[in-house]
């Protein structure tokens, strides 16, 4: 295996960054970033128990999977953008840019008066909720040292994995007393005391180059290949055959596009996409990692509450909670891995393990039956998997890219992890919905149909082992990851 170098792995000469952080800078930095990151994640799966109820009040259940497509579509496009942004003209006021195009998304999202209003709105609401966890690592990247980071970086994985995996309880809560809008009034709130936050940090080091550009073309090239991939996979099998024309014209303009989206930024002296960091095999494989893990824990959280909601009539409140041991399982992860990487030096090795046994969960959840001592356990053993993941791959892309490079490293790994959530939403959402018609899932979701019920079950099932295949094999990929030390 391959040691990262010196300059890369532990920038001794890039400043103030190598002295140590206090506990009262650690506690000011947390307080202010806090926030940002769980609004961030909460964002991306609190409507998973809200889905069946907003698609009752708006009358559209067949679209209702671009709800989280859209705002995860939009966050992707941004994760770069945002990085480039804050590298060169402050991370903290990119931060607060963020937050104010985040707050008035929500609002536009409350007062939606139709699917494709709210599907607009939310991708309104992820222009700016992709800059709240790029911008959040990076400003943590730029005030701690890399020695100390897997430490303090366990305190904010485990805000990251709580809000992801809470945000379904909450949204269960809210639903089973409240409107589904109430959802989004309430990020009105916080986003103002984030803001507020935020501000009393000093400002950012800027890392403005003669002649940088801002690449347009690329960040165009790059919205429309990822708009035409994500819309040919949530359409292709239900809204027309996979071997269709459209289908076929769709899959050929999205790789034409990616094609010629690869060949501009591996060109362009200022690239939109961190290209430059993506030659290193330690963030290239990494990316990879990242991208297969966040697609099956997606498909795993954005499901999970709609298949026991359509497919074992239970409420939003206790499909929600029953997501709880997989929070547990993530926050136990996240910390362990923490504590562990704090002491070996060695960030590359834990996912390993994890992602295997995430995946080996996942494959018995598909099998078993949905009792709740069982859907408990193994969401507490693939919590265990999947915290292993995000604290370790932030330190590795982090050490190998320099202080210098921090918001596109931590673009790179929020890139790659909306890219897979995006991916995972997109191709598991047109699974089920292909192989059960818009008449069984109506039929299930009253609870008045036992086959259809059936065939919604085994539609899931199937999800499940795919996301269980593809976990597995980002076990694999992250075992190509080059030894990094820090």
């Amino acid at each position: 295996m391959l040691e990262s170098a010196p300059s890369a792995a532990a920038p001794a000469q890039e400043g103030p960054a190598d002295q140590p952080v206090s506990r009262g800078q650690f506690v000011q930095l947390f307080s202010a970033v806090m926030l940002p990151i769980f609004l961030a994640a909460v964002d991306q799966t609190l409507l998973a128990t809200a889905t069946p109820a907003i698609a009752r009040d708006l009358g559209d259940f067949r679209d209702s999977a671009w709800i989280a497509v859209g705002y995860l579509l939009a966050s992707t496009i941004m994760a770069p953008l945002y990085g480039r942004f804050g590298d060169r003209y402050g991370r903290r006021d990119a931060l607060m840019a963020a937050l104010g195009l985040f707050a008035l998304g929500s609002l536009a999202c409350a007062v939606s008066q139709g699917m494709w209003w709210l599907i607009a709105a939310r991708m309104l609401q992820g222009l700016g909720g992709g800059g709240l966890m790029v911008m959040s690592q990076a400003l943590i990247g730029e005030a701690v040292p890399p020695r100390q980071r897997p430490r303090f970086q366990a305190y904010f994985g485990m805000v990251f994995v709580l809000a992801s995996v809470t945000g379904p309880a909450l949204g269960g809560l809210v639903i089973s007393h409240f409107s589904w809008r109430w959802l989004f009034l309430a990020n009105l709130p916080l986003a103002a005391l984030a803001v507020w936050r935020v501000r009393r940090l000093p400002s950012s080091v800027r890392d403005v180059r003669p002649g940088q550009s801002h690449d347009a073309v690329g960040v165009l090239l790059f919205a429309a290949t990822a708009s035409t991939l994500l819309l040919w996979l949530t359409l292709a099998g239900h809204r027309f055959a996979w071997l269709s024309w459209p289908s076929l014209v769709m899959a050929a303009v999205a790789l034409l596009l990616g094609w010629v989206l690869l060949r501009r930024e591996l060109a362009h002296p200022h690239p939109f996409l961190p290209v430059e960091l993506l030659r290193m095999p330690a963030i290239a494989w990494s990316g990879i990692t990242m991208v297969l893990f966040a697609a099956g824990l997606f498909a795993l959280v954005f499901f999970l509450p709609v298949y026991l909601q359509v497919g074992h009539a239970t409420t939003a409140a206790h499909a929600g909670l029953l997501l709880l041991p997989l929070t547990i399982g993530l926050v136990l992860g996240s910390n362990v891995t923490g504590r562990l990487v704090a002491k070996t030096g060695r960030p590359d090795l834990p996912a390993r393990w994890g992602l295997t046994a995430a995946a080996l969960a996942l494959f018995l959840l598909a099998l078993l039956p949905a009792q709740p001592l069982i859907i408990g356990g193994l969401g507490i053993a693939a919590g265990l998997g999947f915290g292993t993941v995000m604290p370790t791959a932030q330190l590795v892309v982090q050490a190998v890219a320099g202080r210098s490079r921090l918001g596109a490293a931590a673009a790179t790994v929020s890139l790659a992890r909306s890219t897979g959530a995006s991916l995972g939403t997109a191709v598991f959402g047109a699974l089920v919905f292909g192989m059960v018609s818009n008449a069984d899932l109506q039929a299930a979701l009253h609870a008045s149909s036992p086959a259809a019920t059936q065939q919604v079950i085994r539609a899931f099932h199937l999800a499940f082992f795919c996301a269980g295949g593809l976990t597995l094999l980002s076990a694999w990929t992250s075992t190509r990851v080059p030894r990094v030390t820090i």
